[in-house]
């Protein structure tokens, strides 16, 4: 083992003896002869009491390698090594720091020797062969197709890797996932592809088109109860004369208890009675009578009217268990059909999506020749690149023998093949190719079709559009690659990008479902969750009670025990504190959105920590105590001076998600700022650690504050390397609740003081001051982490030490702009890991 004695690291002499005696090239021999003068001596001083002579603190040690060429070929410790320095970690806060010209030598030397970048051929990494997501296929599909597929329905959710659902190397294909792929083909083909060259026109109108009695004058549909009278106008259309079809969309709709509301309703068009019946309670049933007219050119009234036949007195009361029983007439509007003359019939909807010409050839060979074209523009997008004639023959074979098939059509025959290119791997997964290299040893570019493809599910999650298609045809797209930025950040499309990464970074995808219970939250900060738990339990065992009595049909102990839960309601109250949908939902619209303004308007994303500004609307404001906002609407809002929130940290989604069901969770608020805001993780928990609950108990059986579990943990050596770095990070928002509320008590009792100290030493006293350091002192761990976050999403893969090159060029650059999103976005697409593919990837 290499250890510090007199045969290898008691003197420059000795280590050079040993490289000697190595079958190694000249650069191996600069690279250790430089270890053992220049970085060694900082290792031995500053590490090895630690990280040597038999100590290995973490995991990690210095000398327990077999030769010094297996220490300098480990390319994870000393990027573990670069990592721990560059963010000040090591040396531990109780050692002596690094000065900075040390720190200089160590970084520039791991890079140059243990980790042998290369400027001038920078190795851009490799890359798995990526499918695509369940977003990106529903997107895609929406695009290429013009349906939405809910492939969140329909397929198994994806793994995630590095915190995302874009990583190539967990995106596996099962064979259930297979199977639902071609299931998926057929079912979306058939909604989208028409299978008639052409129909009769047909046009829906809801019921907000209708005025008068019963009228909504909003919704598509309308319901009408049996026991109200309605009196509902509307009008149709006629600009083409001709024959009509005209239909009446409704349905009866009764509740699971029997009903016996009943009403006569008349159907008038154009002054004609085409039904009138007396509708009573059914389940379900359909009342879509169809009248044909010859109509010239002009408007024709249309008329609907409910008559009750039962008085609301004949109505019954609910039974226990049923719910209200009710009965509706469910009024959609109507459908008009026409002209039906056949020389008026069109292209079905969608038609000119696929087919190019308004007839289909009579001749055979016309025929053919018409669907390789058809095939070959249809497939050209669908593999986002020209498909080779060899495929498009195929594709017009697989066409011809479902045409010759009895009943087969063209359209049909189309079909069957585009059927084939949705389930092709060339469809379902992201295939690259490069340009020409003849240089063995250099790492070619992308060609312009994979850059287009890199381009457009990076930034919009789905196919590339035509501009992109139409450059890489032309060989362009790298010379235009920052208009082409600049534009597709503009389009809407790019509202993906903000949903896909910052809804994962930031987790706001989550603040919809996350489990919060309101009520317990509440009363945990009022001191009174023992009390509230009391009243719900006794609450479920009178109502088990009452069940019981019931079912023995004493009624006489049951409705003794119905008073009694009466009381306790009276006395306590049934009002449901909700952390409601809406409010969820403003919560993941701001963080967003805020995100949307800082991105589009190339703002800095500093401005992502600490701001002075965010998106609310009347709701939100309310919760986060921000005055004068009024309405649904989201609206960018100054926040008062001396208001807490603006940044992501204090936006309620990110305090939500980083909760517990009943309580805040300042290890888990910690975590989230050392992993997505630092880049600094602490490594998992070590087993059989009792949770924070059961450390809540003192020895005397006194119930601890949070504060106080967490100092117990602290307390445990195994424990205190991580803690000692989360808690006063999660503890610096303990003023606000697992709903993102304000507080100033927990569990009844003042909140004590909030600051603390980051584990590089600097002090904060409250939540302002903690996002004030992020953006200053550690602002370039902020940089670098927020760098690697977004090249990990956009390359589909986990950072690699050839990346570190480009991180800390885009750092940099970062630094020298302000932070402005357009430094951290072109500085990845640039990059050669964004243009290039590694020599050896198949």
């Amino acid at each position: 083992m290499i250890q510090r004695h007199p045969a290898i690291f008691s003197s420059s002499k000795g280590l050079l003896m040993l490289v000697s005696g190595l079958a190694c090239g000249f650069a191996w021999a600069d690279s250790a002869g430089e270890f053992e003068k220049e970085i060694l001596p900082i290792l031995e001083e500053r590490c090895f009491d630690c990280h040597g002579d038999g100590a290995k603190k973490g995991g990690v040690s210095f000398d327990s390698s077999d030769s010094t060429e297996q220490l300098l070929a480990k390319s994870d410790l000393w990027v573990h090594v670069l990592k721990n320095v560059r963010s000040g970690l090591m040396p531990p806060p109780k050692e002596s720091p690094l000065e900075a010209a040390e720190i200089a030598k160590l970084v520039d030397w791991i890079k140059r020797g243990a980790l042998k970048l290369d400027p001038a051929n920078p190795d851009p990494g490799r890359v798995t062969l990526r499918r695509l997501n369940r977003v990106e296929y529903r997107n895609t599909i929406e695009d290429l197709m013009g349906i939405d597929f809910r492939s969140d329905e329909e397929f198994p959710a994806d793994d995630t890797g590095y915190g995302f659902d874009t990583i190539g190397d967990v995106l596996t294909t099962s064979p259930l996932l297979l199977e639902k792929y071609m299931q998926a083909a057929e079912t979306i083909v058939a909604k989208a592809v028409p299978l008639q060259n052409r129909v009769i026109r047909e046009r829906r109108v809801g019921a907000e088109a209708f005025t008068g009695q019963g009228s909504n004058g909003r919704n598509w549909e309308t319901r009408i109860s049996l026991y109200d009278p309605a009196d509902l106008s509307g009008k149709v259309t006629i600009k083409q004369p001709g024959t009509y079809r005209i239909i009446l969309n409704a349905s009866v709709n009764g509740s699971f208890a029997y009903d016996p509301g009943k009403a006569r309703t008349t159907w008038t068009v154009d002054g004609k009675q085409v039904f009138q019946e007396d509708l009573a309670w059914r389940d379900y049933r359909k009342v879509e009578p169809a009248v044909e007219v010859k109509w010239a050119a002009g408007e024709y009234p249309l008329h609907l009217k409910v008559e009750p036949l039962l008085g609301k007195d004949k109505k019954p009361a609910e039974k226990p268990g049923d719910g209200p029983p009710n009965v509706d007439l469910k009024f959609a509007g109507y459908t008009l059909q026409g002209p039906l003359e056949p020389e008026f019939a069109a292209h079905p909807p969608n038609y000119e999506r696929f087919f190019t010409r308004d007839d289909v050839p009579t001749d055979a060979a016309a025929r053919n020749d018409y669907a390789k074209e058809i095939l070959r523009r249809f497939v050209a997008r669908a593999f986002r690149r020209p498909v080779d004639e060899r495929t498009v023959e195929r594709l017009a074979g697989l066409a011809g023998e479902s045409m010759a098939l009895p009943g087969g059509t063209f359209e049909k025959g189309i079909a069957r093949a585009m059927s084939a290119v949705l389930a092709s791997p060339r469809f379902l997964f992201r295939m690259e190719e490069t340009l020409p290299e003849p240089d063995p040893k250099a790492n070619p570019l992308l060609d312009e079709y994979s850059l287009a493809s890199r381009l457009s599910y990076f930034l919009w999650s789905t196919m590339p559009d035509a501009t992109l298609m139409d450059l890489a045809a032309r060989g362009e797209l790298r010379k235009n690659l920052h208009a082409q930025v600049q534009r597709m950040l503009g389009d809407s499309r790019s509202d993906q990008l903000v949903k896909n990464f910052a809804g994962q970074w930031l987790q706001t995808r989550d603040v919809e479902s996350v489990s919060i219970d309101a009520r317990i939250v509440q009363a945990r900060d009022a001191g009174q969750e023992s009390e509230i738990r009391k009243r719900f339990e006794r609450r479920q065992q009178l109502n088990q009670a009452i069940d019981a009595a019931e079912k023995a049909h004493d009624e006489a102990k049951a409705a003794a025990l119905r008073n009694e839960l009466a009381e306790f309601r009276k006395q306590f109250g049934t009002r449901r504190i909700e952390f409601s949908g809406e409010l969820r939902t403003a919560m993941r619209r701001e963080a967003e959105m805020w995100f949307k303004h800082l991105l589009r308007g190339d703002k800095s994303v500093l401005e992502l920590i600490e701001t002075n500004e965010t998106f609310l609307n009347e709701a939100l404001a309310e919760h986060y105590g921000v005055p004068d906002v009024r309405g649904n609407e989201m609206r960018l809002v100054k926040l008062p001076p001396d208001n807490p929130r603006g940044g992501v940290l204090t936006m309620g989604t990110v305090l939500a998600v980083t909760s517990n069901a009943t309580r805040t969770s300042p290890v888990k608020r910690g975590l989230f700022i050392l992993d997505n805001l630092l880049g600094t993780p602490p490594p998992p928990a070590p087993p059989n650690i009792p949770s924070l609950e059961v450390s809540a108990k003192s020895h005397d059986g006194r119930d601890l504050s949070l504060r106080e579990a967490l100092a117990m943990h602290r307390e445990k050596p195994m424990c205190s390397s991580c803690h000692d770095r989360m808690d006063p990070l999660g503890l610096a928002l303990e003023n606000f609740n697992a709903m993102g509320l304000w507080r100033d008590k927990e569990a009844g009792q003042p909140i004590p003081s909030v600051a603390g100290k980051l584990i590089t030493g600097e002090s904060f006293a409250d939540v302002r001051e903690l996002k004030h350091l992020l953006v200053t002192s550690r602002r370039q761990d902020y940089y670098r982490c927020l760098t690697e976050k977004l090249m990990t999403y956009a390359l589909g893969r986990g950072p690699q030490p050839c990346d570190i090159q480009t991180v800390d060029q885009i750092v940099a650059d970062l630094e020298r702009t302000g932070g402005k999103f357009s430094t951290l976005l072109l500085g990845i697409i640039d990059s050669p890991a964004y243009q290039k593919r590694h020599r050896e990837t198949p």
